[in-house]
């Protein structure tokens, strides 16, 4: 295998009750590390485990209270991940979620626990996709770990950026370098990757292009509002990105319609090219037809099907 090539990896998720929505057990082939994930119907199931009163780190997620569409999360550690999580999960109302991560053959100390902790807290703020509510940010670097240590963890580390989005949590994931580098030059930044562009006869003009299954909208891109449609999915998305600044009042004239002009100040990563078009347009908006390949007539639809047939032919 050449290096830089990727390779495949086996999850094994295990319902513990048959239950989709009950308590899930999760895994990497190999790897000794193991996650108990539950909602709060589940969760005395989940600290009832005996893998569970071990020593380990845990997180709490869930709806951000303060920020519409955004999502909050806790992480800590102890001796006792069942004891900790407990007591964490009584003293906050907002998740809806729960992660326990010890390992089957209980072999993490307490000072792998922090440093973990500490790693995972500064991965989830660098990253910018929750609201830590975390009081303070502990230092991994005053964990004073041997450095075969050091090592292990960093490699626990990195299977744990592989399996919490599987469970459905996104929190340690970069940025797309579209997002990321925004002191570059857009050209730079977006160098080598296919622009798209929204169509519509009021005339806003918007730029994207997409990234490792998101579609970040480029900073400059112009978005409607005020538009009056009764029912608009993505509602409170938008009103969290004028609250953040990302969309801001445009003045300029270069829209002929009475509605509210906005233009993105920075670059906003989306799920998709629905919820993109969605909040550009201000009405409920199937992306996949909405959005072109820039100065063509190809709908992102039609050039996503092209490349699936290109790669269909080369194989």
């Amino acid at each position: 295998m050449s290096t830089g090539e990727t390779f495949g990896r086996t999850i094994q998720l295990f319902l513990v009750d048959g239950k989709p929505s009950g308590l899930r057990k999760a895994t990497i082939h190999g790897w000794t590390g193991l996650l108990f994930v539950s909602g709060a119907s589940a969760f005395g199931a989940m600290t009832a485990r005996d893998e569970v009163d071990r020593t380990g780190v845990y997180i709490l997620s869930g709806p951000d209270p303060e920020t519409p569409g955004g999502t909050r999360a806790y992480i800590g550690s102890g001796n006792s991940v069942s004891e900790r999580i407990r007591q964490s999960a009584r003293n906050r109302y907002f998740w809806e979620m729960a992660i326990a991560v010890t390992t089957s053959d209980d072999d993490l100390s307490k000072g792998h626990a922090e440093y973990l902790e500490a790693q995972l807290i500064r991965l989830a703020a660098e990253a910018g996709r929750v609201t830590l509510d975390n009081g303070t940010h502990p230092d991994s670097s005053r964990r004073r770990l041997p450095e075969a240590d050091v090592a292990n963890m960093e490699q626990f580390l990195a299977n744990l950026r592989i399996i919490l989005p599987v469970i459905g949590l996104d929190m340690l994931k970069p940025q797309p370098k579209a997002v990321a580098k925004a002191a570059q030059p857009v050209e730079e930044r977006t160098s080598g990757e296919v622009r798209f562009e929204v169509r519509h006869k009021s005339g806003v003009r918007a730029l994207a292009v997409e990234e490792d299954g998101e579609f970040v909208v480029l900073e400059g891109s112009e978005a409607l509002m005020d538009m009056d449609y009764a029912r608009k999915s993505y509602d409170s998305l938008k009103k969290r990105l004028i609250a953040d600044g990302v969309l801001i009042p445009d003045k300029s004239n270069s829209v002929a319609t009475q509605a509210t002009l906005l233009r993105f100040s920075r670059p906003w990563a989306f799920k998709g090219p629905s919820a993109a078009g969605s909040v550009v347009l201000d009405r409920n908006t199937n992306g996949r037809t909405r959005w072109y390949v820039e100065g063509t007539d190809l709908s992102y639809h039609d050039w996503q099907q092209a490349q699936a047939e290109k790669r269909e032919a080369t194989k």
